[in-house]
């Protein structure tokens, strides 16, 4: 397996939740703490801080120290990567628009 696939799997793989979508979504607006994604979602705080483990193993989500707390965001990086690997399925020829 080429490197690419492997790091689109493992992209495709974090994304492959709706719950890891919403908190995508949530992150791209703004930074927050897992307790303001839990008044967001309708998740205990737990199951949210295990989505965010996915999406922060992937790369897609980065955790900075904030006091007690961790802020969450995304890092824009690794989507932009994300989008440049999907658009390398399209075949050759084809228009993305």
């Amino acid at each position: 397996m080429s490197k690419k696939s492997a790091e689109l799997a493992l992209l495709a793989k974090a994304l492959a939740h709706p719950v890891r979508v919403q908190i995508i979504q949530i992150l791209r607006k703004r930074a927050c703490v897992c307790g303001d994604l839990v008044d967001e979602l309708p998740l205990a705080q737990t199951t949210v801080w295990q989505h965010l483990r996915v999406l922060k193993d992937a790369g897609i989500v980065k955790g900075e120290i904030d006091g007690p707390a961790v802020c969450y965001c995304v890092d824009p990086q690794v989507l932009d990567r994300l989008m440049l690997l999907i658009a390398e399925l399209q075949p050759p020829g084809e228009n993305t628009a």
